[in-house]
C-alpha cells in the first residue's frame, strides 16, 4: 500500500518506512480509540499518496525528512490526544523530576511544541517547492512560507472549531486539546508562525 517507486531516494524509502512503522505501533493498546482515526488518518492518506506524489513532485531527502519528523511529532501526539503526551513521566524516569515541575507549567505543553514544529518544519519543504516549482526567488519564497504557514494554521484552527459543533462534548474537548485556555487557537498559530519566522532568519544568516 505504501511500497515507494525506486526512483524514489533510498534515504527517503527509510524515513517514509520508519513513518509508517511508529504509525502502526502507535495503534498498539490505543489509550483514545473514540479519536484515534481522527488523528492518525491524514498521515495514513499522506503516506500511501508519497509514491505519487514523489514520483510527480520530488523533493530533496532534507525536505522530506522534515515532513516526516513533523508527521512523527502528530503521530505521538495523537497516541496520547495531544493533552495526554506523558513527557513528565518519561523526564521523571530519566532524571527524577518533570518539565512542569521545573518550568512550572500548569498544562500538558507538547500541543504547542507541535505547533512550532510545524512553522519550523515547513520551512524546507515549502520554500523548495515554491523556487523549483513557482519560479520564486528566495525572497518570494520566504514570504510563501509564511502565507502557507499562516493559512494552514488557521485552516486547522476552524476545522477545530466545526469539529466542536458537529461531535460529541468528550471527543471534541479530548482532540481539540484546549484545556482550558480560551487563547489556544491563537497561541497556536502564533507559535507556528514564530517557528517559521525563527528558521528563516537563520537561514537568512548562513
Amino acid at each position: 500500500m505504501t511500497d515507494v517507486s525506486s526512483s524514489t531516494p533510498p534515504a527517503q524509502r527509510r524515513l517514509l518506512g520508519a513513518l509508517l512503522i511508529l504509525l502502526l505501533l502507535a495503534q498498539i493498546e490505543q489509550p483514545y480509540p473514540e479519536i484515534a482515526l481522527l488523528q492518525h488518518i491524514p498521515t495514513m492518506l499522506l503516506l500511501v499518496a508519497a509514491p505519487a506524489l514523489l514520483r510527480r513532485w520530488p523533493l530533496s531527502t532534507a525536505a522530506v525528512a522534515c515532513i516526516v519528523a513533523f508527521l512523527a511529532l502528530h503521530t505521538l501526539g495523537g497516541r496520547y490526544a495531544y493533552s495526554s503526551v506523558p513527557y513528565d513521566q518519561w523526564a521523571h524516569t530519566l532524571t527524577g523530576t518533570t518539565l512542569s515541575d521545573a518550568f512550572g507549567w500548569s498544562r500538558n505543553h507538547y500541543d504547542r511544541l507541535v505547533h512550532f514544529a510545524f512553522g519550523a518544519l515547513s520551512v524546507i519543504p515549502v520554500a523548495e517547492i515554491a523556487r523549483r516549482w513557482g519560479g520564486l526567488s528566495h525572497s518570494g519564497a520566504a514570504l510563501t512560507v509564511l502565507a502557507w504557514v499562516l493559512a494552514i494554521s488557521s485552516l486547522y484552527e476552524i476545522f477545530e472549531w466545526l469539529l466542536t459543533i458537529v461531535a460529541a462534548g468528550e471527543t471534541a474537548e479530548r482532540y481539540n486539546g484546549q484545556q482550558g485556555d480560551i487563547w489556544d487557537a491563537q497561541k497556536d498559530m502564533a507559535l507556528a508562525a514564530l517557528g517559521a519566522i525563527l528558521v528563516l532568519l537563520v537561514q537568512r544568516r548562513r
